[in-house]
């Protein structure tokens, strides 16, 4: 079982684990929540203008982090489950970033947050 990359003193939660009183269709597998989104080109490049076009050291907004979790959780997912590598840790990381960032109050696998996040950020209703 993989488990979910932690701080320093903190204790990790099997990957698998998602919080209590949710029902399935909150977790959106990977090809559920990624259906609607642009291509992964498409979001290298949205995030490397946003970059670009933004001041050193200015806050960058919860819809940079989000969309830049989803797109390096997209890229790992093309080498996983076969290999748990660079794109793996850095897709590990962004997704930790986002969940410290709004700090949602549950315990689940940090990816599984990620796609449930972007997913609602594509629905029609938002």
């Amino acid at each position: 079982m993989r488990y979910a990359s932690t701080r320093p003193g903190t204790v990790s939660a099997p990957a698998s684990t998602s919080p209590p009183n949710t029902a399935p269709q909150d977790w959106p597998t990977p090809e559920q929540a990624y259906a609607n989104a642009p291509g992964i080109n498409s979001e290298i490049g949205w995030t490397a203008r946003f970059l670009a076009n933004s001041a050193c050291f200015t806050e960058l907004g919860r819809e940079f982090y989000l969309r830049k979790a989803a797109l390096l959780d997209r890229i790992a997912l093309l080498d996983e489950p076969d290999a748990y590598g660079d794109a793996s840790q850095a897709a590990d990381a962004a997704a930790l970033y986002l969940l410290d960032l709004d700090q949602p109050g549950v315990i689940c696998d940090p990816r599984a947050y990620v796609r449930q996040q972007y997913a609602r950020s594509l629905a029609p209703d938002q």
